[in-house]
Order: structure tokens, then C-alpha cells, then sequence
């Protein structure tokens, strides 16, 4: 319900992101159209397509972008015919005849001889559904929230029903600009005795932004004038309507009557894979406390509960507790069960792993998050769960709490355990932290600052000047809906953050060659401010897709300019985070 919230709001905000120009044309073109049979059936007809063809994107895969290309084709197509009617009368009589048919078929009823394109409430449905295939990549970091949950979870009514919620708050936010330009029209009307040419500047108006749409203009638009401020007021209305876990949870240390029945560990038959030990199952770790962690390697927020995790297995291991975790991958590469085992080496791990691919463990978890931790006492029920990072005081004192239930006596509460975390595994500064985790690829990329845009396809861009947490690229690239693709050697990536730490997920191509890079701050070697990944001259090499700290800032944390350069081609950058 809170998301949903969350969405409607959103949705109303995109009336203020300048994504929602190329649109407006054609919503006000309607303003002289009756409510309910021409303004409120395009509103319906947007929101419809709106929300079957952000569905279909939560799928993936190539046909689904082939058919996202082919609907905003067509989608310019029909709005380019409905303009033409609308600038000449003679277009409009041409095209009566057939229509005029399609419109008794789907209306049950006849079009009287001067009805034009748009007339009645079909034509004003199709025109809204083309509309809304123009509309749909306009999203931000709730829709974002919204679709990646839905791609992870499989489809569902949960997801449509977002989906329309956050169609359904554009559509308020339209309404309320096709009546105020229809009261300046009716304002305008009786002194100017506009009439048809009124139909004329609207059809040159539609004309000009579709020509704008399918030549990218619109793209350039939204690059130069970035929703930098909409996306801010999404993102306040997420921390708003969150609910913190860790604020919530007791501050007191818990006895095992304190802590509720969330429900049964679901089974774990759903692993593609089981690495560093052998398959568990619900029936076999019975008896004993269960600490099941899901997280990805590439996640920092996952890769920081590390240390902890590794210190609760070995202090409480021979009081019976099992640690199991679940790799859920976010990206492609996290797939890979070579990558997952490099991963396991690489974080020195002491527990086995469940390779999700599948995420049928993340669904029977019913999770939404990485990391997520979930305590489980003696008998198979969840009793406890952290989502996200902190909490760790509450976790053990629940696992504490749990192990001393099943052995029959009573919590030690020794205090939290003492864990020692180095490099990239260290707890974030969060006092100065004022940069947050930024994707890429075209499904999920904002703020970007390059002149070109987001475009599709391969194309040279030019780095532009990023302003705080906004990024550009400088070379021959290609942004796919995952990564962004150096083509061309000597590309660069830049970046404008404040925080101690950045890190860079980041991997080589296909055949996976070695690909060496250097890093810049404010145009100079990082010097002391170099991450783990690199040295001070800033010099590095991307030998396996992962994230990499490239800045650990070691005197003042202030606002700096990053930038990485390539020497080969083929590099795919994926995502910053921050700490």
C-alpha cells in the first residue's frame, strides 16, 4: 500500500520533468473535446498501453525491446495520421471511409460524415494508446523501485496494480493541464473567432514533436534540462513513506518469547547450484539455528555485513548455529556459478552457498531486498529478519536468544561480537555520504549529463559537465538497458560525488581480456585518496566483472569529479555505489 502511494505520487510528479514535453502536445490538443467521450478516454488509453508496455519490459530479453521498438514505431505512425487530419480537411475526408467502418464495428454505432480521426471514444482510446507508448521509458526511481521488484518477483497483480498506480497519477497530473488549457481556450475562443485554425496550430504542434521524438530531439532535451529536482522529490517521498526496520526493532535485548512467528523457512530444493559445502534442506537443519543471508557479489551494502556474517559463524558454530547463504544476482554476469565461486573465494566465506538463479529461494522468502537476513530457531520458523544494512545488534541478540532457547536455558548476552573489516568490506561514512547507488544502463539510468543522451544504439558522446551525482560519458559507447559499452579505445566515464568512498561495478567483455584503466580526481592522480583497486597513480585493470573501490577519499570528504579512462574497448560499466 505504501508503495502504491508512492507510485500515485510519482506518477502526478512527472507533470513537472520535462520527459513529459514531447506528450503534451497531444494532450492538449484535445481540450476542446467533450470529458468524458475525448480527454478522459485518452487518459485511459495512455495508461492502459502505459501499463502493458511497462509489463512487458519487467520480462526482459530481446523480444521484448524488439517489441518496444515496433509499438513506438507504430505509436508515430498513428499520431503522425491523426496530425495530418487535423491540419487538412482533405487528409481527413480520405481517411473517413475506413475508419468510419472501425469505428461502427468498435462503437456499435455510425460516425456522422464529418467526424474526423479522433471522434468518439474509440479514436480517442487508440490516440492515447500511441501517446503512452511515447510516454512509457519516462520513469524514475520509483517506477524504477517498481520494475526491477517485478522482474525479480515474476509477474503478478502486485505489479500491475503499481503499474496503474503510477499510470494513474500521470493521468491526474494530464487532466489537470487538458482543463486548465481548456478553460484558456474557452477564455480565448469567443475574441478571436479561432476555429479551425486553432485545429491547424495543433496538428503543426503534434507534427514537430514527433519529428522531435523520432529524431531524439527529445532525448537532447531531457539531457540538457535533467528531472534532477522531480527525481529528488521521488526519492524524499521514498524515505518518507519507508518503514525502518532497525528504528523499529527493540532496543532491548530479546529472550525468545519476545520474538514473533514470521513464518516457515520455505524449502531450498529451488537451488540451481550449492557451492563451498554441500546441498542443505529444510529437514536436514532442523534441530539447529539458521542465519540465512541473501545477498549478490557485486551488492557493497551485501558485501559490508561480510565480516559480521564471518564472525557469527565461527563464535557461534559450536553452539549450533548453521549460516547458509543466497546469491540472488542483479546483474547477468552474477549468473556466471564460476563468478560466484571467485566471489566465495575472494570474501573468504566458511558457509555454504545457494546459487538462486531462478530466485525461487528469494520468492519463497517472499524478499524484495539485498542483503536480507533471516533468523530461524529450532523448529523451521522465521523469527527474526534485518533488510538492508544495520540492525547487527538486534540480529545477534536474536540468534543469541534463539540457540539459547533450543538448548533449553537461557540468553548469555555477551555483548555484540568483535569483527574486524578492511578495505572494501568497511562500514561506509555515512556523516559525509551525499552520493547514491546510480545505474547505467538504459533501464534505470538518471542523471545523465552528456549533450546526446540516452540514446539507443552506438553513438559518440561527449562528457558535458556532470553537477553533484550526475555522470557522462566521452568516447564511442553504446548503452544497453544493463551497461553502458566502450566501442572505441580511450574512452572515459566521469562522475561528480561527495562521499569517502567509490566503487564502480565493472566487468571486461565477452572473451574477457584484461582491460587497464586509470583514474582521475579533479583531472590529477587520486594520490592518498586511491581505493583498494587501484594504486596512487590511479592506474588499474579490469581482469573479471565485479565491483571495484576506486576512491577512498583519506583526509577531508568533499565534493570531487571522477573520472576513469579505458585503454581497450569493451569495458561494461554497470553501476556506482558509494560510502
Amino acid at each position: 500500500m505504501i508503495l502504491a502511494i508512492a507510485a500515485y505520487l510519482a506518477g502526478v510528479l512527472t507533470l513537472l520533468s520535462p520527459c513529459l514535453v514531447p506528450v503534451l502536445p497531444f494532450v492538449l490538443a484535445r481540450v476542446d473535446r467533450p470529458f468524458l467521450t475525448g480527454t478522459l478516454p485518452f487518459l485511459a488509453g495512455l495508461g492502459a498501453a502505459f501499463v502493458a508496455a511497462a509489463g512487458l519490459a519487467t520480462l526482459g530479453g530481446g523480444v521484448v525491446a524488439w517489441l518496444g521498438m515496433a509499438g513506438r514505431v507504430l505509436a508515430l505512425g498513428v499520431l503522425a495520421v491523426f496530425a495530418l487530419t487535423l491540419l487538412s480537411p482533405r487528409a481527413a475526408a480520405w481517411l473517413h471511409r475506413p475508419l468510419v467502418r472501425l469505428g461502427g464495428i468498435l462503437a456499435r454505432r455510425a460516425v456522422e460524415p464529418g467526424a474526423r480521426l479522433s471522434s468518439g471514444i474509440p479514436g480517442s482510446l487508440g490516440l492515447g494508446a500511441a501517446t503512452g507508448l511515447l510516454w512509457t521509458p519516462c520513469a524514475g526511481p520509483i517506477l524504477g523501485l517498481v520494475l526491477t521488484g517485478a522482474a525479480l518477483n515474476g509477474p503478478g497483480w502486485q505489479t500491475t496494480a503499481l503499474l496503474a498506480a503510477y499510470a494513474f497519477g500521470a493521468a491526474t497530473a494530464l487532466a489537470a493541464a487538458a482543463r486548465l488549457g481548456g478553460a484558456v481556450l474557452a477564455l480565448i475562443r469567443p475574441h478571436l473567432g479561432l476555429g479551425e485554425r486553432l485545429r491547424q496550430v495543433a496538428g503543426a504542434a503534434m507534427i514537430a514533436a514527433l519529428a522531435a521524438v523520432a529524431l531524439g530531439a527529445d532525448a537532447d532535451l531531457l539531457a540538457r534540462y535533467p528531472a534532477a529536482a522531480t527525481t529528488a522529490v521521488e526519492d524524499a517521498i521514498l524515505t518518507m513513506l519507508r518503514v525502518d526496520s532497525a528504528r523499529a526493532a527493540p532496543t532491548d535485548a530479546p529472550v525468545a518469547g519476545d520474538l514473533p512467528v514470521e513464518g516457515r523457512l520455505p524449502s531450498l530444493s529451488g537451488a540451481t547450484h550449492w557451492l563451498n559445502g554441500e546441498p542443505q534442506t529444510v529437514e536436514g537443519l532442523r534441530g539447529r539455528v539458521v542465519l540465512v543471508h541473501v545477498w549478490t557479489s557485486s551488492c557493497i551494502n551485501c558485501i559490508r555485513t561480510l565480516p559480521t556474517l564471518r564472525a557469527w559463524a565461527e563464535r557461534y558454530r559450536a553452539q549450533g548455529l548453521a549460516v547458509i547463504g543466497i546469491h540472488a544476482p542483479e546483474f547477468a554476469f552474477e549468473h556466471d556459478v564460476g563468478h560466484v565461486a571467485a566471489a566465495i573465494r575472494r570474501f573468504a566465506l566458511p558457509y555454504p552457498v545457494a546459487v538462486d538463479n531462478a530466485f525461487q529461494l528469494w520468492r519463497g522468502l517472499r524478499n524484495a531486498y539485498w542483503p536480507a537476513l533471516y533468523v530461524v530457531d529450532a523448529q523451521g520458523r522465521i523469527r527474526h529478519h534485518q533488510f538492508g544494512e544495520g540492525g547487527t545488534a538486534q540480529s545477534e541478540a536474536a540468534i543469541q536468544a534463539l540457540l539459547a532457547e533450543a538448548a533449553g536455558g537461557r540468553a548469555s548476552h555477551d555483548g555484540p561480537t568483535p569483527t574486524r573489516a578492511a578495505g572494501i568490506e568497511a562500514a561506509p561514512d555515512l556523516a559525509h555520504l551525499a552520493s547514491s547507488e546510480t545505474y547505467l544502463g538504459s533501464d534505470k539510468a538518471t542523471h545523465f549529463a552528456s549533450p546526446e543522451g540516452v540514446s539507443p544504439g552506438p553513438r559518440l558522446y561527449t562528457p558535458g559537465r556532470p553537477r553533484l551525482n550526475a555522470w557522462s560519458l566521452a568516447g564511442h559507447w553504446t548503452i544497453e538497458p544493463e551497461y553502458a559499452r566502450l566501442d572505441a579505445p580511450g574512452g572515459s566515464l566521469t562522475y561528480r560525488f561527495r562521499a569517502r568512498d567509490l566503487h564502480l561495478v565493472v566487468g571486461p567483455g565477452p572473451d574477457g581480456s584484461p582491460i587497464p584503466f586509470d583514474v582521475s580526481l579533479d583531472g590529477e592522480p587520486p594520490g592518498a585518496d586511491h581505493g583498494a583497486d587501484i594504486g596512487s597513480d590511479g592506474g588499474g585493470v579490469i581482469a573479471a566483472a565485479r565491483l571495484y573501490q576506486l576512491v577512498r577519499q583519506s583526509g577531508l570528504v568533499r565534493e570531487r569529479t571522477f573520472a576513469i579512462r579505458f585503454h581497450r574497448p569493451g569495458a561494461r560499466v554497470y553501476a556506482f555505489t558509494f560510502g
